[in-house]
């Protein structure tokens, strides 16, 4: 049996020396240099799961094989988080040399935009993250072997890798890992497929700015580079299936719904395209709200998990309706010696659960025990205000049988909002009834994604809102707001001087 791991970065020429031959489900290797027995553990992926685990195994003494059909390092790195925050960042900088609070004091200009000296200067950046924190450091780690191809199971013990650069493998393994990721979702709408339509990965590597551009979607990718392509220059339609951010609490959909219509972006709400069509230079999308006409369509519409063609079945690996994996809180599948973490099993779909995930699997997959706890995980949207959640919202709370007590309090109350002259946004605090102990927090802020994990260990800590109002906050910081609401569970601080403690 041959045990490797394939990634999309490693020459095939690193991989001889520890190709080996045992006996199927032995768990015992041979190695050609006559090396120890050791654990081996097959990876199928590359991302943020992929990584946390390999270097969590190798760290733990497995001799791990990584196994990547495309970019080393997922889609968080290449196409997702890096990138879209860079695009995001440059469209901030752009809409604050045209607007601001202090446009009667400071001189405005609309910024000439170069997209492909801004494109240039992110796939940089993108390029040297990569290489920092995912191809050098595989490099490095005698430990991993990393191989360029597509694996698919042969059975609960071998994956067949099918190589990039020509042949065919078979890989012999005592664990799996499968850390596949996701792609973007596209709907079934008539006519969609037979036009050039862009998802999220073909946006961030677009050399213009579309003079028009229609958005599919109501939710983080769609809101968050919708926003940035109008700060850009674009005339924005957003088309939202319900209302924006319809599963959070009604009111974040709409504060951002209405920072964006002030920012001229069309939000058009409970709408949806029965029929897309490429013509003359145009999309036409027929919708329930009439025709639209766009230079440009983004489809943001989700993502849906990388598991076929991987023969999971051969494995007994389970997915649910969805094509996702299921695993248990230990990551492990249906299969033995088979665990999944990441975008492609039944997790949220965050990089930093992905690399939590990977790291406690590798623990698992070596004899350890560690579970993974989502109770306190926190999330940002990107938007601006931006958006950022931990916790349960009142109606999680309802749904579990819990009743609650919760305060909100609109960012005119803040001195740092009201000295940024910017109050758009409210933040949120849901405590359970009669102990106060904090549940969750929801906020609309500018640089939400800043304060939330104060409240995320809050939560954790088990505190209630009379210790949030206990501790001492830095005066004139966004994250003072958390203190504020909670002091509106006992008093009125439009009462209270600015620093009251």
């Amino acid at each position: 049996m041959i045990e490797m791991k394939v990634d999309d970065m490693t020459c095939t020429s690193c991989i001889t020396h520890v190709e080996v031959v045992t006996e199927p489900g032995s768990g015992a290797i041979a190695a050609t240099d006559n090396s120890a027995s050791q654990l081996q553990i097959a990876i199928i992926g590359s991302g943020g799961a992929a990584m946390a685990a390999a270097l969590k195994a190798a760290e733990l003494g497995a001799r791990v094989t990584l196994i990547e059909r495309g970019a080393i390092g997922g889609t968080c790195v290449n196409i997702g988080c890096v990138p879209s925050k860079i695009f995001i960042r440059a469209a901030h900088v752009a809409h604050l040399r045209q607007s601001s609070p202090f446009d009667g004091g400071i001189s405005i200009s609309a910024p000439s935009i170069d997209r492909r000296a801004l494109r240039a200067q992110q796939q940089a950046r993108v390029d040297e993250l990569r290489h920092a924190k995912y191809e050098g450091i595989l490099d490095r780690n005698p430990a991993i072997t990393v191989l360029r191809g597509t694996a698919r199971f042969k059975d609960g013990e071998h994956l067949i890798v099918q190589m990039t650069a020509g042949g065919e493998r078979v890989i012999a393994f005592d664990r799996c890992l499968i850390a596949t990721g996701a792609s973007a979702a596209v709907p079934k709408i008539p006519g969609l497929k037979d036009t050039q339509y862009w998802t999220s990965t073909e946006a961030l590597v677009s050399d213009a700015i579309p003079e028009r551009l229609a958005v599919i979607g109501s939710s983080v990718v769609a809101l968050e580079l919708a926003q940035a392509f109008a700060r850009l220059g674009s005339k924005v339609t957003i088309l939202a299936r319900n209302t924006l951010f319809f599963r959070e609490d009604p009111a974040i959909g709409a504060a951002v719904t209405a920072a964006f219509r002030a920012e001229g972006i069309e939000v058009l709400e409970h709408t949806q395209a029965s029929n897309v069509a490429y013509a003359n230079g145009e999309f036409v999308l027929a919708t329930n709200n009439g025709e639209l006409h766009a230079e440009k369509l983004l489809v943001a519409t989700g993502r849906v998990p990388n598991t076929r063609d991987f023969g999971l079945e051969a494995a007994g690996v389970t997915v649910n309706a969805q094509g996702t994996i299921v695993i248990d809180q230990r990551m492990r599948t249906s299969s033995p010696h088979i665990y999944a973490a990441g975008d492609c099993a039944d997790q949220p779909q965050f990089v930093y659960v992905a690399a939590a995930a990977g790291t406690r699997a590798a623990i698992n997959m070596t004899g350890g025990e560690a579970a993974l706890d989502l109770s306190a995980m926190p999330a940002v949207v990107f938007t601006d205000p931006q958006v950022a959640t931990v916790g349960l919202s009142e109606a999680q709370a309802h749904l579990a049988g819990i009743e609650t007590v919760s305060r909100t309090l609109t960012l005119d109350n803040v001195p740092r909002a009201l000295a940024n002259f910017d109050t758009r946004g409210f933040i949120k605090l849901v405590a359970a009834a009669g102990s106060l102990r904090l549940l969750g927090v929801q906020a609309v802020v500018p640089e939400a994604g800043e304060i939330i994990q104060t409240a995320a260990i809050a939560i954790r800590a088990r505190m209630t809102v009379q210790d949030l109002t206990d501790q001492l906050f830095p005066y004139l910081t966004m994250v003072e707001s958390l203190k504020l609401c909670a002091q509106t569970f006992t008093r009125d601080v439009t009462q209270l001087s600015c620093c009251a403690g």
